[in-house]
């Protein structure tokens, strides 16, 4: 289809969105001249919720004039906030409330979470994650190896992408794990990878993992508001994720858990701090740590208020929309932004699958000539309004996300594709 019929096929498509609306709830970053930018960095930092900022200035406003007593008396008390913040994240990770819990950052759950789960013994010590993981979770698991005094270039086992198609199949997770499935105490796997946006089946690399005797666990940085989960269906031992992507919560929110209702952190190893311990009596001061239930045991400090806020805010929203609804609209507008890119195929490859089963927002576009020639392909579409982000050496990703952006827009993009190939070529 031409360009021209994308763009009226986007028109329509925005005349019967259900989830139109929603656009409108969030504040779109401005031009110089005041229109609004493209914002298709969804992937890396979320829009605001227009109510982020009265939650916030609600927050500040109690302590202003309550201080210390606003732990108990403020509008939404501080000392229950990430009880708060639970029933919404169960129904995005697809788990129990008691299972999940918001606290810290990203890394920081990981470790908390990698000191419990990760137990070497005799010859399985070692820990499978993906080749080309975000350098933070690598980071994480080789030093956790190294606690263990467990040399990382022996147990770490990196699974890589088929060459042939650039992605990393289930089917070769599999098989990998019926071959050196003894060796492996841990798996460590992204929900969505963060550089293709490859979407994984993890119920069935979970029931690959268990197989042969290995515990699972998922980085959802890139998954949680993105994709649909069902952590607890899937038999997931663990997960964490950070709020600031998909989940519109705000730069350095606070971060989130999950914890399968099987296992009770008063019967695993683990890190303790003083806000993981039991509410009914942590105000007693004794010495003793007795864990709270669920994935609460896994704090160590109380959450962060004014961070937490903004997750409020776009909570719900994501259960006034419905994931199902999120990830229809989600699927549209990727299969109208491919539909233009296809045209380009001699210059710019769609490296995230199209079957939209395996994909979530993100589409990644690597540029065949190039880093020379993708850095400007890059720098045009900047010029022209274009929010985007580049990954080294030759990759522009794009999330066109249903919360707020449309298919016009969408389309729009498309044609701004066209028009920097036509400028670098």
């Amino acid at each position: 289809m031409s360009l021209q019929g994308i763009a009226e096929r986007a028109r329509a498509l925005d005349a019967a969105d259900p989830l139109a609306s929603l656009r409108a709830r969030f504040v779109l970053p401005q031009a110089p001249d005041g229109s609004p930018l493209m914002y298709f960095c969804g992937h890396s930092l979320g829009l605001a919720p227009r109510d982020a900022r009265s939650l916030v200035e609600e927050e500040l406003s109690d302590w202003e004039q309550l201080g210390v007593t606003g732990h108990h008396a403020s509008r939404r008390p501080w000392i229950d906030y990430a009880e708060a913040l639970r029933p919404g994240l169960a129904r995005l990770a697809g788990a129990h409330p008691e299972e999940v819990v918001a606290m810290n950052a990203l890394t920081v759950n990981l470790h908390l979470l990698l000191t419990s789960f990760y137990r070497p013994q005799g010859r399985r010590r070692c820990i499978l994650i993906e080749k080309g993981a975000f350098p933070s979770d690598r980071h994480a698991v080789a030093s956790h190896l190294q606690l263990h005094g467990v040399d990382a270039r022996e147990a770490l086992i990196e699974a890589g992408p088929d060459p042939a198609t650039g992605l990393v199949e289930e089917g070769h997770l599999e098989q990998l794990l019926r071959q050196r499935g003894e060796e492996i105490a841990l798996v460590l796997w992204p929900g969505v990878q963060y550089l293709s946006g490859q979407s994984f089946d993890l119920a069935r690399i979970v029931k690959a993992a268990h197989a042969a005797g290995a515990l699972c666990g998922f980085d959802l940085a890139h998954a949680i508001g993105n994709v649909p989960l069902s952590l607890h269906d899937s038999e997931a031992d663990f997960a964490a994720w950070c709020s600031y992507k998909y989940l519109n919560a705000g730069p350095g929110a606070v971060g989130g858990a999950f914890v399968h209702a099987r296992h009770r952190r008063a019967q695993l190893p683990g890190l303790a701090g003083w806000w993981g311990h039991d509410p009914a009596t942590r105000f007693r001061m004794a010495p003793e740590f007795i864990p709270a239930s669920g994935a609460a045991g896994w704090q160590v400090s109380n959450p962060p208020i004014l961070s937490s806020a903004p997750l409020l805010a776009s909570l719900a929203l994501f259960d006034s929309a419905g994931m199902q609804r999120l990830q229809h609209k989600a699927h549209a507008m990727g299969a109208l932004l491919i539909e233009a890119v296809d045209a380009l195929d001699t210059h710019i490859a769609c490296i995230t699958p199209r079957d939209a089963a395996r994909r979530g927002c993100q589409l990644s576009l690597r540029v065949r000539a190039g880093r020379d020639a993708g850095r400007r392909m890059f720098d045009l579409l900047g010029a022209r309004g274009v929010v985007a982000d580049w990954r080294e050496p030759d990759i522009i990703r794009l999330a066109p996300v249903p919360l707020y952006n449309n298919f016009a827009e969408t389309a729009r993009l498309g044609g701004l594709l066209h028009e920097a190939v036509e400028h670098t070529a």
